[in-house]
């Protein structure tokens, strides 16, 4: 069916909140970034524990269904129960892997997502080239959930890893701890992948040298500062499809604050609900 192009109407905005990623070094405030969210409900797998002023959280994660059952599952209760979250967080994505790794595995049949044995149908990655379909079903259903008017965060730890730049020598960089086909489906499906890192300074200092000759080395600092890097560098994998300054600087108790003035849309969560 055709569409008249003069039916169109500009779109100032985002028509509903996004899907963020986060990941970062440790103790960085991940998860004290994503409660400052509006009205957020915390689901937590099973090992991570609720940090200190979350007034309700339900069962921890337990399983890939507990997630994503279609009736009985936290998303599909929330785009079909009454409540008043206005943001979901999944603490952590990374800690959930194995839980959908689970689930491909039922759903095929298979003992082992990575068995070893060259006659299994999951040798070769191919088992990790079966869970490309539950993940999608994953970043499905949290897109379904912002449409319906939440911000959906999905929180994930930290690894380096050696990248092989087609471009220059090979070199360490951060991205999140996942399986790589699973980094790349979250990271496409995700409106924004953030890289939260303390600022570091390096400063040359006079070392110990023998005789007269004193030798010089750099030393690194990691100050009090936070960081949120938006966009992808050498270093670490980030990625926004919000125009977002590449680096934004945040406190513990402003980080909402100052991501919410590059994420605009156009209306808000009662609106949003109601047109789902």
């Amino acid at each position: 069916m055709a569409i008249a192009l003069n039916t169109l109407r500009k779109q100032s905005g985002r028509g509903h909140p996004p899907v963020l990623s986060m990941y970062g070094t440790g103790g960085v405030g991940k998860t004290s970034l994503a409660l400052e969210f509006p009205s957020p409900l915390y689901l937590y797998t099973d090992g991570e524990a609720p940090p200190d002023g979350v007034d309700f959280t339900p069962a921890p994660i337990e399983s890939f269904a507990d997630l994503m059952d279609p009736d009985e599952g936290y998303f599909s209760q929330l785009l079909s129960g009454e409540h008043d979250f206005k943001t979901v967080v999944v603490d952590s994505v990374d800690a959930f892997e194995p839980m959908l790794w689970a689930a491909t595995c039922k759903r095929q049949g298979w003992d082992s997502i990575d068995s070893n044995d060259k006659g299994s149908p999951t040798a070769f990655g191919k088992g990790y080239l079966a869970a490309d379909d539950e993940w999608r079903d994953v970043m499905a259903a949290a897109g379904a959930v912002a449409r319906s008017g939440l911000y959906v965060i999905f929180i994930l730890h930290s690894e380096a890893k050696t990248f092989n730049d087609p471009l220059v020598d090979s070199y360490d960089r951060y991205k999140p701890k996942l399986q790589k086909r699973a980094v790349d489906i979250v990271t496409e499906k995700s409106d924004a992948l953030l890289f939260l890192n303390r600022r570091h300074t390096l400063k040359t200092v006079d070392g110990k040298g023998f005789g007269a000759k004193k030798e010089t080395r750099p030393e690194g600092k990691s100050g009090e500062e936070r960081l949120i890097y938006t966009d992808e560098r050498a270093g670490f994998l980030a990625k926004n499809r919000m125009s977002m300054p590449g680096v934004i600087t945040y406190k513990a108790g402003q980080g909402f604050a100052e991501l919410s003035k590059h994420i605009k849309f156009d209306n808000d969560n009662n609106t949003a609900r109601a047109a789902a």
